[in-house]
């Protein structure tokens, strides 16, 4: 079983406390991240939020699935590109994240347009941070060059 971790150190209140995120990696050492990174900065520079973290995360999962689904029908990617974008909603019951939109580019030698889309289609339904979130809607575009 492989693990994974992160750890946060939160001080003070809610909304006016901080905190930090640290990753096992040290890929994210002591990242700020508060309530203004959060719902308020827009441009990222105040530090970050999960939800930033959950696109980055399925970004990189999804893109690395699409990428053996391309290697296991016999081709080889030039190039994959991948955004998420990760849409939340204040609602009756609190903040939700109500959508993740990922946006795939991918040149790919020998491959056509139609199975590029098939193969990003099963890597959206397969990939391990995809069915993790699967209670929420996830939307993917394919664009093969």
């Amino acid at each position: 079983m492989l693990k994974r971790t992160s750890t946060v150190v939160w001080r003070g209140t809610g909304p006016k406390g901080t905190g930090t995120i640290s990753t096992l990696s040290g890929a994210l050492k002591d990242q700020p991240y508060s309530v203004n990174s959060r719902f308020v900065a827009e441009d990222g520079r105040a530090g970050t939020n999960p939800e930033e973290l959950i696109a980055a995360a399925h970004a990189s999962c999804f893109t690395m699935a699409t990428a053996f689904q391309i290697t296991n029908a016999g081709h080889e990617p030039t190039e994959l590109s991948t955004v998420a974008t990760v849409s939340m909603d204040k609602q009756d019951k609190g903040w939700t994240i109500v959508g993740i939109a990922l946006e795939i580019e991918g040149s790919v030698p020998g491959l056509t347009a139609d199975k590029f889309q098939a193969l990003a289609d099963e890597a959206k339904r397969t990939c391990p941070i995809s069915r993790a979130l699967a209670a929420v809607p996830i939307t993917m575009t394919a664009t093969f060059r």
